[in-house]
């Protein structure tokens, strides 16, 4: 690959990676938003803020009102997040016969700034229909399928490792361990949203890591035990992953991202003891969150470059950023 190409895969990928820290900030700030109560600092107004005292309308809201403040920050985040994968769809249309192959690097990025101004717009649906639970789930898909996609697109361009994860240095059952971790993260990421929005939820249980004495029962105590379920049995198959892939020899790649993942996941059990047995501290919440969304974005990206690594139809020698070859990626499964 000359010194020019080599350039033009550098620079989409890391406009790749700039657009996805954005995004992953974005995301988590979101949840400050939530757990702040600053859900609807701005009442229903979009993309103004108005007081919810006094009814006054802001660009640019005054310092002493945090409320405010932290949702109009929010949205701030907003559109730096549009601009920065506007910059990254620019630069993979310019060098799109260049970087990733056929598809390529432009195809992903085109699908980030598709679902970036969907969330853009469902925002505004949120504010005007008063946050609704519904829409804060839904919201929060979209933001880890705009994830998803900025990691496949950093893929493509040869970043995030997969350049070191050559097709054919992996097997299909790395790839297929690495696709249930990722499909188990997505559906306890989407059951923390149901949790956190249904009244009563999140604090229905009194205890760890059962409810314990003192729990609200009923549906709430039920949804809570069943987020719970669902994030132990996703910790324990991140746990085995790095064994597994470390027993039979796995891309280097996808054992390190395996284990950032189990890591994240031990981490995250951490948290939740601590916010439960705690009394549901605000900064631990929102520490739970960040952790959550980063488990969903590692083992995204461990079931992509997995299944890139297990592909041995693709040619051995397409290991630089300029030839990297994957086809279009789902939410949940990596494309082969």
């Amino acid at each position: 690959m000359s010194p020019a190409a080599t350039r033009e895969a550098v620079a989409v990928r890391r406009a790749a990676v700039v657009a996805l820290f954005v995004a992953f900030v974005h995301v988590v700030f979101g949840a400050i938003v939530r757990i702040s109560g600053s859900g609807m600092g701005c009442k229903d107004r979009w993309p103004r803020c108005a007081d919810p005292r006094t009814g006054q309308e802001y660009w640019f809201p005054p310092l002493d009102l945090p409320i405010l403040v932290i949702e109009w920050t929010h949205r701030l985040l907003a559109s730096v997040l549009i601009v920065a994968v506007g910059v990254l769809v620019t630069l993979a249309w310019r060098r799109r016969a260049r970087v990733g192959g056929a598809g390529g690097a432009l195809r992903a990025s085109l699908l980030s700034l598709g679902l970036v101004l969907f969330a853009a717009g469902f925002g505004a649906v949120t504010v005007f229909t008063v946050n609704p639970p519904w829409a804060t789930v839904v919201h929060k898909l979209i933001a880890a399928s705009l994830l998803a996609t900025l990691a496949a697109t950093a893929v493509r361009a040869g970043g995030l490792g997969a350049a070191q994860a050559t097709p054919g240095s992996g097997t299909p059952k790395a790839a297929r361990g690495a696709a249930v971790a990722a499909t188990l993260a997505i559906v306890v990421v989407t059951m923390g949203a149901f949790t956190a929005k249904i009244p009563d939820a999140a604090v229905a249980c009194a205890g760890f890591p059962l409810c314990g004495d003192g729990s609200l029962g009923g549906g709430p105590q039920h949804v809570q035990l069943t987020h719970r379920v669902l994030a132990y049995l996703l910790v324990l198959h991140l746990i085995g992953l790095p064994f597994a892939f470390r027993k039979r020899g796995e891309a280097l790649t996808v054992r390190r991202l395996a284990a950032i993942a189990a890591a994240l996941g031990l981490l995250q059990v951490a948290w939740a003891a601590w916010m439960v047995l705690g009394g549901f501290p605000s900064h631990v919440r929102s520490l739970h969150q960040a952790t959550g969304i980063a488990i969903w974005l590692a083992t995204f990206t461990m079931a992509y470059v997995a299944r890139r690594a297990a592909d041995r139809r693709a040619p051995r020698a397409a290991t630089s950023p300029s030839t990297l070859d994957a086809p279009r990626a789902t939410l949940l499964e990596p494309a082969r």
